[in-house]
């Protein structure tokens, strides 16, 4: 059952498919090959060293780390470090998952792994040194373990790591595996699995060799929690990632069967597994939701298409300016792409681009400019569709207008008005506050000029909706780009 909290939870925030208030510009967005000449197997992960260097980094599942120039006609690629023989990635969700360098690695030449291992079967977090005379070279002795984690099954490893802004590094475990969390570790403190992690690496303590951050929320507690721990109760965090301007930490968490989940990661909180799937009671039988951290977004895997979230970043680029200050992500299985803003901003989630690409991680250079990993081998980037063709469908009109709806707020009926400079596939749909399709106005080619679609308050089945806030979404050629808030008022 849920609270009355969580129903307000969905109304601000769970919109499916529709946008926030720019988000007519914000849509305008595509896909190029960032690196045409390269090609990469089961890339997993792109990072880059703050070194003022502009390389590029990209990790290979199977246990290669390669490295070559940010430039689009770069032609080869070169090995910086290759550790198969230690990697276990017989599982779909083994392998060499996660790179970070220190944020001293100009100076140190420090950086750090996350992959999986056999006998047992276990996470290792490791760090690796540069080679001192080969800036393009790590050197494949100098593994220093720091932290292992035996895990159960083969899935939900988590992987992903991270410095944050205060120079600690933060690791994503995952729930152990198999499937409904059949361990209970979700809500167990005493483990490391269904947690991000936050350690010092710096300064070694004990008999680690890692410390525990004074301000971690469990730090020197008496209840035999893990003292590494910075939030708990997430099914398998696939991707966090930092905003360099807020410090907030997002992440997509991979949901059960039904919903998947993004999160604004806070100190101390609980993300809700396995109580909670998204948004909604896991068991419906069991669902208390005292002291519970809910996600800021959701999507389900029926209506929205979609069944495995990868986390990505907010964009603090200046290729695409429509895009600063959104959260962007996407979807494994359906190459779907979203953004999102930060919920006190008024968010609604919007659809911006059907890839039909396989999406297994984001990336950001050292501008911030941002890059998707695909499993078709290759390294996408975003860009503003006006600067060129697509590789995934026509580009949308560049002549699109949408207007106001009028009148608003309206009784029988109203008028929203649009305008194109050629012909393109418009559809119109109306939307409820939690995301629900109510009607679909429009599918199909419109001739160029100025048009308008009409609601007259009724649904798809030709019956009155309630009062209220609506939404009507426009899409040319199979992109949004364009929502406007309707006021119904009976």
């Amino acid at each position: 059952m849920r609270t009355k909290s969580m129903v307000l939870l969905l109304a601000i925030f769970i919109i499916a498919g529709c946008g926030s208030k720019d988000n007519s510009v914000e849509a305008q967005v595509q896909l190029e090959q960032a690196f045409p000449n390269l090609t990469f197997t089961r890339p997993v992960d792109l990072q880059v060293p703050n070194d003022d260097s502009n390389r590029i980094f990209v990790v290979e599942q199977h246990g290669t780390i390669y490295v070559f120039d940010n430039d689009s006609s770069v032609s080869e690629k070169s090995v910086f470090l290759d550790v198969q023989d230690l990697v276990n990635d017989q599982g779909n969700e083994e392998g060499l998952l996660g790179l970070a360098f220190h944020p001293n690695y100009a100076s140190n030449g420090y950086f750090y792994v996350d992959y999986t291992a056999s006998n047992p079967r276990r996470t290792v977090i490791a760090r690796y040194s540069v080679d001192s005379n080969n800036s393009n070279q790590a050197d494949p002795n100098s593994e220093h373990i720091l932290l292992e984690l035996e895990q159960p099954y083969s899935n939900h490893n988590g992987g992903q790591i991270a410095f944050g802004p205060d120079g600690y590094l933060y690791i994503a475990f995952g729930d152990g595996g198999s499937g409904g969390d059949p361990h209970g570790n979700g809500q167990n403190r005493g483990t490391l699995l269904a947690s991000i992690a936050r350690i010092d690496v710096d300064n070694p303590a004990g008999d680690n060799n890692y410390g525990i951050p004074p301000d971690n929320p469990f730090a020197g507690n008496t209840e035999g929690y893990r003292e590494e721990i910075f939030a708990f109760g997430l099914r398998n965090p696939w991707r966090f990632s930092f905003d360099p301007v807020t410090n907030q930490l997002w992440a997509g968490d991979v949901g059960q069967n039904l919903y998947e989940e993004v999160d604004i990661i806070k100190s101390g909180h609980n993300y809700g597994w396995n109580i909670m799937e998204g948004l909604h009671c896991y068991d419906a039988s069991s669902c208390d939701t005292t002291g519970l951290t809910l996600p800021i977004q959701e999507y389900s895997h029926d209506s929205q298409g979609g069944q495995s979230i990868t986390g990505g970043y907010v964009y603090r680029g200046s290729a695409v300016p429509e895009l600063r200050g959104k959260y962007i992500y996407g979807d494994f299985v359906s190459g779907r792409i979203w953004s999102t803003t930060y919920p006190d901003e008024g968010a609604v989630n919007t659809l911006l681009l059907e890839s039909n690409l396989n999406i297994s991680s984001f990336g950001t250079d050292q501008n911030n400019e941002l890059y998707l990993c695909a499993f078709d081998g290759k390294i996408y980037k975003f860009t503003p569709v006006n600067t060129g063709t697509s590789e995934f469908g026509s580009t949308s009109p560049t002549g699109f207008n949408l207007e106001g709806n009028y009148p608003n707020p309206f009784n029988s009926s109203t008028v929203i008005m649009y305008s194109l400079d050629r012909p393109a596939k418009v559809t119109a749909k109306i939307y409820n506050t939690i995301g629900q399709l109510v009607r679909t106005m429009m599918d199909k080619t419109a001739s160029p000029g100025t048009k308008i679609v009409q609601w007259n308050g009724e649904n798809s089945l030709g019956r009155d909706v309630p009062s209220g806030v609506y939404f009507c979404q426009l899409s040319l050629n199979k992109r949004v780009l364009g929502t406007k808030k309707l006021l119904l008022v009976r």
